[in-house]
C-alpha cells in the first residue's frame, strides 16, 4: 500500500526540527508564555525521614530521621531479606477540625552475613532512629 503525502509537506519529509521544539522544549529556557528548566522535571525530594546505611566490620547500622514522629510512632520489622521502618504520626487540628497525617514507608535490604535475629532499634534523644544487627560468626 502507498501513502501519499499531502501537498502541504514537502516531499523531502517532515520538517522534524518545527515539529519538535514545542513538544520537547529546550533544556531551559522559554516556549512561548511559559518558562521553564529540567528542576520542573525532576519529582520533589523526600526529606520526611533523611538515612544512612552502612555495613563494615562492626555491623550493619541505618540511621534513619524520625524527628516529626514520637517513638510510639514508628515500627520496624524484619520482613524477608529487608527491614522495614514504618511511621504514622497523625494530629489533632487545634480548632478541632480535622487530622493532620505524617506517614512514611522504607525498606533497607539487609547485606548478607549480617544477623538479622539480633537487629536492634533505638530511638535517639536527637530523634534519630537506630537500627543495627552484627554480623555473622564465623567460627573457624
Amino acid at each position: 500500500m502507498d501513502f501519499i503525502l499531502p501537498p502541504t509537506l514537502p516531499a523531502d519529509g517532515i520538517p522534524w526540527e518545527k515539529v519538535l521544539p514545542p513538544l520537547i522544549p529546550r533544556l531551559s529556557g522559554t516556549h512561548g508564555q511559559y518558562n521553564w528548566s529540567p528542576k520542573l522535571l525532576m519529582p520533589e525530594a523526600d526529606n520526611t525521614s533523611a538515612a544512612e546505611v552502612k555495613c563494615d566490620d562492626t555491623g550493619f547500622v541505618v540511621q534513619v530521621d524520625v524527628k516529626h514522629f514520637n517513638p510510639e510512632d514508628l515500627v520496624v520489622k524484619v520482613v524477608g531479606d529487608f527491614v522495614e521502618v514504618q511511621g504514622k504520626h497523625e494530629e489533632r487540628k487545634s480548632d478541632g477540625a480535622g487530622v493532620s497525617t505524617r506517614q512514611f514507608n522504607r525498606r533497607y535490604r539487609i547485606p548478607k552475613g549480617v544477623n538479622s535475629l539480633a537487629l536492634e532499634s533505638a530511638v535517639s534523644p536527637e530523634s534519630i532512629l537506630i537500627i543495627s544487627a552484627p554480623l555473622l560468626r564465623s567460627d573457624n
